[in-house]
């Protein structure tokens, strides 16, 4: 017996799918042919029996359209959220308040017409999109919603019944309901009750019963109600075979591209593809190619044809625009290179009579891509489609004017030129202006300047002259292959002039990446990151821009500046961050903002929204444009991250050089603490003997607290040492007077000093320091305990004192036998001792705190041998301006 086993990449995803589902909240769908079916009063009854099973549920907004038995179940739910007053037009209309619904976070929300477009003024365009965002937040949400309704649906609705439903969802938002239930009532039924009044209020049944509520209509939506959900309960059994691989045979996944064109059927096509892709499961894309003699298409045709790639998008398809001199080959290549093996096309259009020679769009097709299904969609209008010819408007009449111009000129020229040169030579210059104005002005443009220079040559210069009679036989050959030329060579010029604006395009939005990818590939802090941002993208797409990064408390906020700031709403940039989805001006959330938020999302998280406003924000319609956008985001999203993990990398790499200091810490102390306990030990067991005289009895009090004195200063040097290394300690910091610091020092040193000469040489009128007075006592404590133990006993140490170049300068120095040559600087690093073998004590630590703490005071302190012999140790300390005594001023 053979063993399905389930794929563990799928199962992953799967699993994956699952946690993102566990977090969001449960959507439940009640669906009907029309208004008037039950929809709400299912929807009520429905959350009744959930309120009795123990769960939170309340109102968000409902609408009953004054029908009695819906009030009457309405009245008896516990709790209805109030609605958000919005002025429109001099009106006062109610909302639902998205905002007190997320703050009182029920377990339940009913959420009357799924479909309902908002008020202007409102958080999101759509009432769908409110829905979304409460989903998003874990709330679960009951929700209406009509056939008609549904955007793949719409223009079929339309058709059947007459009536152009505006209000419509994503198809994609109503497949991912969690539950789909279908209200059903024959038309019969539903008749009855628009005329018992229980559908719309008196004043409105003979109006809907005349139009929309019409027997042959509610069949139809019925019919649609039921094919539509059962799609669904198909696409649900298909979903179960593949989680449990029950399924063993694999399959192609089909591809399934529309052809976008100029034509005014783009968006029956878009909604038709839509529906095959729908039914046969299959990815579907929307493409438009752009080809010299479309580049030239009037603004009103090309905003068309980005209407319709935005419909497209909003129907779930992916889009692309193409630029080829080829239209075909062009489509061809691009469904090869996706494996798409459908074309959507429009039906073609009757041909004028000057185009009847050429091959019809989809013939040629057909013929070169003979493995690739080709579908064609119908137009609802032939009349006018037969009726149709080319939009003149279009051709943009003054270019041929231009071209005529062109070619006078060259004649008048030409006329004095056949003086000098040969009538061969005429034809050259005729020839040399239709390449100009093949290249300036198009196609069509040089092809009726070569016709025109044809005609003009033989009139102008071909015996007999000034007339169009032709001598001479040969010259009808002239004529033709004169013709011939300028019209290829005209083309040819007008085609690679396409071509290289279309490379001119692409090179520049490559440079352009490619520039934004140098500079944040060598960005090492956030604010670099920002400011190359802020540079590049304003400049690309002509904007003001502004950065938006996350504080600590997932709060953003402006970072870095730029040449100018958009006008930015915190609000909309800190939901787009939470969201991570686009809002503000061309998207359908938050429209009615001035500029146009984008979230920066990275591979692990969302990194902060950046705000374009551009003098022409028009530029999001273009799919590539708008393409381009979303690259230098995720562009800058991915270095944002960079720098984070980078800074994330360097804490980890203190955390290891901290581990690895303690570790050398202990190894160091381990001697110098071990011996003066075991010292301490035997001195204190020794002292507990009564007999022993009392001078030997003080003798080791004194070795014990010599023996304590040296583990006190060990112990405090380390804890000084490891505050001021975390920031621990702060700098208290006062007008002293040096002498009485370096009394204080030698006072607390004298029993250490007491075999040693000590010499201190301080003037009477140093002025104050600004200091720390007891870390700069700990600083010559340290230097005169060094001094006093790396010497013998009766050497002499010196201090002195001088205030020189605005700065005030110490300096220790003794006769003992010096540092190790070459050993001056590194001596200040820690655990790094002048004698590598020594039975001193000490771990090191001392120079190195010393270091730290005239380096926080913004001094410096250096060491170096003396001139005969010795050590000497200087510090400079900055003075600046001490203050008046009172009694001066």
């Amino acid at each position: 017996m053979n063993e399905e086993r389930p794929d563990p990449d799928r199962l992953l995803a799967e699993i994956k799918r699952e946690e993102i589902a566990a977090q969001r909240g449960k959507l439940k769908i009640f669906i009907g042919a029309c208004a008037g079916v039950g929809k709400t009063y299912a929807m009520l009854n429905a959350a009744q029996q959930r309120i009795a099973e123990g769960i939170d549920v309340v109102i968000g907004v409902v609408e009953t359209h004054g029908r009695s038995e819906t009030i009457k179940l309405l009245e008896k739910f516990p709790e209805v959220l109030p609605l958000r007053k919005i002025n429109y037009r001099g009106k006062s209309l109610a909302e639902l308040d998205i905002d007190t619904a997320l703050q009182r976070a029920p377990q339940l929300i009913i959420v009357d017409e799924l479909a309902h477009t908002n008020i202007e003024g409102s958080r999101h365009v759509k009432r769908w999109q409110d829905v979304d965002e409460l989903l998003v937040n874990g709330i679960n949400v009951y929700t209406t919603l009509n056939v008609q309704h549904l955007e793949s649906l719409n223009d079929v609705v339309g058709g059947i019944t007459g009536i152009r439903i505006w209000e419509t969802i994503p198809d994609r938002f109503f497949d991912s309901a969690d539950e789909v239930t279908l209200v059903d009532l024959p038309p019969d039924e539903l008749l009855e009750r628009l005329k018992e009044g229980k559908v719309y209020i008196p004043e409105q049944v003979e109006h809907a019963a005349k139009n929309f509520f019409r027997k042959g209509n509610l069949i139809a939506l019925r019919e649609l109600a039921l094919r539509r959900t059962a799609d669904r309960v198909d696409l649900q059994m298909r979903a179960y075979r593949a989680d449990h691989a029950i399924a063993n045979v694999w399959q192609a996944r089909e591809r399934i591209i529309a052809c976008i064109g100029p034509g005014s059927i783009g968006d029956k096509l878009v909604r038709s593809a839509a529906r095959l892709a729908n039914e046969l499961k299959a990815d579907w894309l929307a493409v438009y190619v752009e080809t010299p003699a479309l580049q030239r298409l009037s603004k009103t045709d090309r905003q068309r044809i980005l209407d319709h790639l935005k419909l497209a998008e909003e129907l779930g398809a992916e889009t692309a625009t193409l630029a080829g001199s080829d239209l075909i080959a062009t489509l061809i290549a691009y469904s090869k290179s996706r494996n798409a093996n459908k074309l959507v096309v429009g039906h073609p259009t009757d041909l004028p009579w000057y185009q009847q020679w050429h091959p019809r769009f989809i013939d040629t097709l057909a013929r070169f891509s003979p493995d690739i299904d080709i579908y064609v969609v119908g137009n609802d209008k032939p009349s006018q489609i037969r009726s149709r010819v080319i939009n003149m408007g279009t051709m943009k009449w003054w270019n041929y004017a231009w071209a005529t111009a062109a070619c006078g000129v060259t004649t008048i020229l030409a006329a004095g030129l056949l003086r000098i040169f040969d009538l061969s030579n005429v034809v050259m210059l005729l020839l040399l202006t239709v390449v100009g104005v093949s290249i300036r002005f198009g196609r069509g443009a040089g092809a009726w300047a070569a016709a025109l220079s044809v005609l003009l040559f033989d009139f102008f210069f071909v015996p007999p002259r000034f007339s169009f009679v032709v001598s001479d036989v040969q010259y009808f050959f002239t004529f033709t292959l004169m013709l011939l030329i300028a019209l290829i060579i005209g083309q040819l010029a007008a085609k690679l002039q396409f071509e290289a604006t279309t490379a001119n395009i692409r090179e520049r939005r490559a440079q352009a990446l490619a520039a934004l990818s140098k500079e944040l590939s060598g960005a090492l802090t956030v604010e670099q990151v920002v400011e190359i941002a802020n540079r590049h993208v304003s400049g690309t797409f002509n904007s003001s821009v502004a950065v938006f990064l996350p504080s600590s408390q997932e709060k953003i906020k402006v970072a870095g500046t730029s040449s100018s700031q958009p006008i930015v709403d915190t609000a909309v940039a800190q939901w787009v961050y939470d969201h991570q989805l686009p809002a503000g001006f061309g998207t359908q959330t938050l429209s009615a903002a001035v500029s146009h938020y984008l979230p920066l999302q990275a591979p692990m998280r969302t990194r902060g929204v950046l705000v374009l406003e551009a003098k022409n924000l028009l530029f999001l319609d273009e799919p590539e444009e708008k393409r381009l956008l979303d690259t230098f985001a995720a562009q800058i999203a991915l270095a944002l991250e960079r720098v984070h993990y980078v800074e994330v990398a360097q804490d980890a790499l203190v955390l290891m050089e901290g581990e690895r200091l303690r570790n050398s810490l202990l190894s160091a102390i381990s001697h110098d603490l071990r011996t003066p306990l075991t010292a301490l030990v035997g001195l204190a067991s020794t002292l507990t003997d009564s007999n022993l005289p009392e001078n030997s009895q003080k003798e080791l009090a004194i070795a014990i607290q010599n023996e304590a004195q040296q583990m006190s200063d060990l112990v405090t040097n380390l804890l000084d040492m490891a505050r001021l290394q975390t920031g621990g300690v702060k700098l208290k910091k006062d007008w002293q007077s040096i002498e009485e610091i370096v009394g204080s020092a030698c006072m607390q040193l004298h029993r250490v000093l007491a075999t040693h000469k000590l010499v201190i040489s301080i003037p009477p009128n140093l002025p104050l320091c600004e200091c720390d007075p007891i870390l700069i006592q700990r600083v010559i404590v340290n230097l005169l305990s060094n001094a006093a133990k790396f010497t013998s006993a009766g050497s002499i140490i010196t201090i002195s004192a001088a205030a020189e170049n605005n700065e005030m300068a110490i300096v220790i120095e003794d006769n003992g036998p010096g540092l190790p040559r070459g050993q001056e600087t590194r001596l200040f690093d820690k655990f790094t001792r002048g004698e590598t073998e020594s039975n001193k004590p000490g771990v090191g630590l001392g120079l190195a705190l010393c270091k730290a703490i005239i380096e926080a005071h913004d001094g410096k302190i250096f060491a170096e041998n003396c001139i005969d012999s010795g050590a000497r140790f200087t510090i400079k300390l900055p003075l600046g301006i001490a203050p008046m005594p009172e009694e001066l001023l």
